[in-house]
């Protein structure tokens, strides 16, 4: 078992030590991200759509002067669109390779520490496309929360990618 060094200077074991996650809600699964790849959480403002864009990117916006790709959570995990007149307020701010993009989100859940020890592989059962984009899974009290991989999220393939 592999230890590490804690800030106190006592060793910590990998079953001591916790992963911390901000959760957000689509429809009423509930989803993870690790604290350390989120820059903010805002409400977004006046997106502008981008001409031929994939279909999970709803557009651009700016955010206290920086450009940030805007991208619908729910289109990434084929998940259904809104009904009209609902709209997601909430966005997670992330940064990956020098980009920024706001993850559209229904709402903004907790902060949640948990024991490295209660993470689990992902099912094989899950959806195909929702085991694509999950790093691992815990298995909370009357629910799954799904963490999700930012890098792998956030990949997109070009057209010509997909067709070879």
């Amino acid at each position: 078992m592999s230890e590490q060094i804690a800030a106190t200077g006592k060793k910590v074991s990998d079953k001591d030590q916790i992963n911390e996650f901000v959760t957000f809600f689509i429809e009423k699964q509930i989803f993870g991200i690790p604290v350390s790849d989120i820059h903010e959480v805002f409400h977004p403002q006046a997106i502008t759509r981008v001409p031929l864009a994939p279909p999970e990117i709803r557009g651009v916006l700016n955010l206290r002067g920086r450009i940030v790709t805007a991208i619908e959570v729910r289109v990434k995990l084929n998940l259904p669109a809104l009904e009209q007149g609902q709209q997601s307020l909430m966005a997670i701010g992330v940064e990956i390779n020098g980009e920024s993009y706001g993850l559209i989100i229904d709402r903004v859940g907790d902060v949640l520490q948990l024991p490295v020890s209660k993470s689990e592989v992902v099912p094989m059962n899950m959806d195909p496309v929702w085991q694509k984009f999950t790093s691992e899974i815990y298995r909370l009290e009357d629910q799954l929360l799904i963490i999700l991989d930012i890098k792998r999220l956030l990949d997109f393939e070009t057209k010509s990618e997909m067709a070879a």
